[in-house]
């Protein structure tokens, strides 16, 4: 059977190259971004790759908490996931809100993909995988109660802290999920030459192709059928920062998570 795999920000970058290898493999694909023409643009490329591949599109901003879940409702009518791979990411030169209030890096890196997974989870078809895309930058301290305030904002630091909340959603959502036949883990897809790490970095990277591998491999791999709340990086299983397995930082982050999109006005659904 045919797995059907969605990449969120997977119109440039790491994203598109993951769905690109992904299509070389035969997997059904649905792909997300910002802009309905570029959404276009990459499913007509990601169909070329492969004949016989269903590609779909599907398009929203990941800073309103709104239109994700009416991309969620969206893909609720279509073929179920086998696997969500949690890829969009920003970095912010300067600090800005989200449409619902939150600072932005928080709100798209952590937030939204929170909010999209849960809306998400009864649309999974079991066996299936969540893989999110964190970075080996992850802080290793976080005060969540200070997320949202202008003084606390650095754009590498609040970078960084969203990325520990990747890990932190990972970890926390695998305790929830044991015994269901869902797999959640992370990953670092390595240096590479994103726009993101360009942006801040320059180009001090492997070129974008390489950043698909690791992606690729934690969302079919053979061997991780059973390996969850696992981070990844360099190829191999690694320790995450220490605070990261803080259980009551994870319930803390979730709780705040939570509610974040409940004072948004939106319903979040339980696993």
């Amino acid at each position: 059977m045919t797995r059907h795999i969605l990449i969120t920000g997977s119109t440039d970058g790491i994203g598109k190259a993951t769905a690109l290898e992904l299509a070389s493999r035969g997997y059904d694909l649905t792909i997300h971004g910002r802009s309905p023409q570029r959404v276009e643009e990459t499913v007509r490329q990601v169909q070329r790759v492969r004949e016989g591949i269903r590609v779909q599109g599907v398009t929203a901003d990941l800073a309103s908490l709104r239109q994700v879940a009416q991309m969620a409702a969206t893909l609720r009518d279509g073929p179920p996931l086998d696997v969500l791979i949690n890829n969009a990411g920003v970095i912010m030169d300067r600090f800005e809100r989200s449409e619902d209030g939150y600072e932005m890096t928080w709100a798209v890196n952590h937030l939204a993909h929170f909010f999209l997974t849960l809306l998400l989870l009864d649309h999974l078809r079991r066996p299936a995988r969540i893989v999110n895309v964190s970075s080996m930058v992850h802080a290793t301290a976080i005060d969540l109660e200070r997320l949202n305030e202008p003084a606390y904002f650095d754009p590498v630091e609040s970078y960084s802290r969203s990325k520990l909340c990747n890990l932190l959603f990972t970890y926390k959502l695998d305790r929830l999920l044991r015994g269901r036949r869902i797999t959640v883990n992370a990953l670092h897809p390595g240096v590479i030459n994103s726009k993101l790490l360009v942006q801040q970095w320059g180009p001090v990277g492997a070129p974008v192709k390489e950043g698909a591998r690791m992606p690729v491999y934690v969302a079919t791999d053979p061997s991780l059928e059973e390996v969850s709340g696992a981070y990844f990086e360099n190829g191999a299983r690694r320790p995450s920062a220490a605070v990261s397995y803080d259980e009551h930082l994870q319930d803390r982050c979730w709780e705040m998570s939570l509610e974040s999109v409940q004072k948004a006005g939106l319903e979040v659904p339980l696993p």
